[in-house]
């Protein structure tokens, strides 16, 4: 074989390896209780971990940080199956929203791939100097993507994928304070509600440049206490440049933008007004690879948001590995 050969396959491997993270944190409603992501991979199957975080914290006189005072990363070691609620002043109210996903793909033949995505839910909120979390198995999204397009050329590449897929409701929803009041439906570990999702990924590239645009619509049911979200919709745009260190390394940087929109919460079919989510967030992130490993991270501000009644997305960050098999 010759040596152009194994450059433009090595590269060719390079692109497509590219999308299973630069794809995988496509879309995401947090507030809304779902995540689904789309890690188009070409004829290889993997498994995943990815660690999520975002941070409300708009409130009226605070700075809108990332990692507001009192708020913890990572998932509180204290975070069980039952709530945890304490009084330790009132350095300022937010609102955290943490998941932690093991995620599989398998591929069946060349273009149809399935996926599967469990979530660990660990969600806080302080509200008048009283902190709560609530931590236990989220909604399980189960989904399906086919490769309508793969033109990977040396030079020139793009793919297209359109798929669709459920949520259940796995997680549980009707956790309760100590004194025996039903936490709200936005800080509960799963929605109550069947869900279903549409959505498309494309990705280009050039030489060492590529962009990937991913968007989602999602249909929101309700759930046994007639709660529902709103339809919603999600877009993500990655614009990445790769780089190769050594023989096995690859480094990947990453400009990204997110923007979701929801009309709310809804209430016996009829919309509440409450919760309404119509953002703008911009970020950057790092994939690096080695082999068949990969590891991704990254952090996202909010850059603009309309008014609505739900205090303001500061913003989120998120850690993955990955290993392809």
């Amino acid at each position: 074989m010759s040596l152009s050969k194994i450059h433009y396959l090595a590269n060719r491997k390079l692109f497509i390896l590219a999308f299973i993270l630069l794809s995988s944190k496509a879309f995401a409603c947090d507030i809304c209780g779902c995540f689904m992501g789309i890690t188009p991979y070409y004829n290889r199957n993997s498994i995943s971990l990815l660690y999520r975080y975002r941070s409300f914290n708009g409130y009226e006189g605070q700075s809108h940080s990332l990692f507001p005072n009192g708020g913890k990363f990572f998932i509180p070691a204290r975070s069980q199956d039952a709530p945890i609620t304490g009084h330790a002043g009132n350095p300022g109210d937010y609102e955290l929203y943490r998941s932690l996903e093991i995620r599989g793909k398998y591929f069946i033949g060349n273009r149809l791939e399935v996926n599967a995505i469990l979530p660990y839910v660990s969600n806080s909120e302080r509200y008048n100097g009283y902190t709560s979390t609530i931590g236990g198995v989220g909604d399980i999204n189960v989904y399906a993507g086919y490769h309508l397009m793969q033109k990977l050329d040396a030079d020139f590449k793009q793919q297209l994928i359109a798929g669709a897929g459920i949520k259940l409701p796995t997680g549980k929803n009707d956790f309760k304070n100590t004194a025996g009041i039903r936490y709200s439906s936005l800080m509960q570990a799963g929605t109550g509600s069947t869900d279903g999702f549409i959505y498309l990924n494309y990705l280009v590239g050039l030489g060492k440049f590529g962009a990937s645009l991913n968007t989602s619509y999602k249909v929101n049911g309700t759930n046994s206490r007639d709660e529902g979200i709103a339809n919603s919709t999600t877009s993500f745009l990655n614009i990445f440049y790769k780089q190769s260190i050594g023989k096995d390394w690859q480094f990947m940087p990453s400009a990204q933008f997110f923007y979701e929109y929801s009309a709310g919460e809804k209430y016996k079919g009829q919309k509440t007004g409450e919760h309404v989510m119509n953002n703008l967030m911009g970020g950057v992130g790092a994939d690096i690879f080695y082999k068949n490993i990969a590891l991704n991270i990254g952090v996202q501000k909010n850059i603009w948001e309309a008014e609505t009644d739900h205090p303001m997305s500061a913003g989120k960050a998120y850690v993955g590995i990955t290993y392809n098999f």
